[in-house]
């Protein structure tokens, strides 16, 4: 893990992943997304709009 000025840093490989419900592929953790992780289960906003 590398320092930065913020204390360490996390490598991209390292951040968690989920299965979009819809294409199945895996998709990692934004940070507009940190208060609301748990209830994510679409990896975009075409994925959830074709949920069916």
């Amino acid at each position: 893990m590398k320092k930065n000025a913020n204390g360490p840093r996390r490598d991209k490989t390292d951040l968690p992943e989920k299965i979009c419900a819809s294409c199945g592929l895996p998709f990692s953790w934004r940070k507009k997304w940190a208060r609301t992780w748990d209830e994510i289960r679409y990896c975009s906003d075409r994925c959830r709009n074709a949920r069916k």
